[in-house]
């Protein structure tokens, strides 16, 4: 096996090392660190991983599993596919993004990504203006950003991603509980917590 890279994401300087399924067959992941920074990586074969359902799910899984680890972990996520041929090469990655790396993780600082799509139940007559106003009554006032996502259905009537602080999970969780009590013709997927995917904007180029 070669000595590349798979990274994850990025958090605030810390040596982690956790037993899991990660891309490509690795079975932990642990940190590279550059002074203020650490990378979650795993070594892997290669550094353009296949994009497999199995690969992006355990990139996923790993993900929710630092952000969730011993009380919980701010973290930069990566896309899918962020291969480094070796520690130097990823180390001067981060030295050179240090400054948006850790603006951005000042930003996040303490706050996680909860999904929310709501979908109208067969031949239910259902006004989408009056849904998505009461939507952002209840959620607006509980949630730092939200993200309007695409509505890739004739069903779908929300399809939104929502920065939420920890401290408020469970005021978000019950609300969400209320909206789906109140609307039996709908149905609602809500999904999380997921590393803010739809709230970072760094772009970093996988090293070959």
């Amino acid at each position: 096996m070669s000595d590349a890279l798979y990274v994850y994401g990025v958090i605030e300087s810390e040596d982690l090392d956790v037993e899991i399924d990660g891309v490509n067959g690795a079975d932990r992941a642990y940190t590279v660190g550059y002074q203020s920074l650490s990378a979650v990586v795993s070594d892997i074969d290669t550094v353009e991983p296949e994009r497999s359902d199995e690969n992006v799910k355990r990139h996923d899984e790993v993900l929710q599993t630092i952000l969730e680890h011993d009380g919980g972990r701010t973290i930069v996520p990566m896309s899918f596919g962020m291969g480094f041929k070796n520690q130097r090469t990823l180390k001067n990655v981060l030295r050179n993004a240090r400054p948006v790396f850790s603006r951005t993780l000042r930003e996040i600082d303490g706050m996680v990504e909860l999904g929310l799509k709501v979908l109208t139940k067969e031949d239910a007559d259902v006004d989408p203006e009056e849904i998505g106003a009461e939507a952002d009554d209840r959620f607006d006032r509980i949630s730092v950003n939200v993200v309007e996502n695409e509505l890739f259905s004739d069903r779908l009537v929300i399809n939104r991603s929502y920065l939420v602080e920890r401290a408020d999970r469970e005021a978000f969780n019950e609300a969400v509980g209320e909206f789906e009590d109140a609307h039996e013709e709908l149905l609602v997927q809500y999904t999380g917590p997921w590393a803010p995917y739809n709230f970072v904007d760094i772009e970093i180029t996988a090293q070959r």
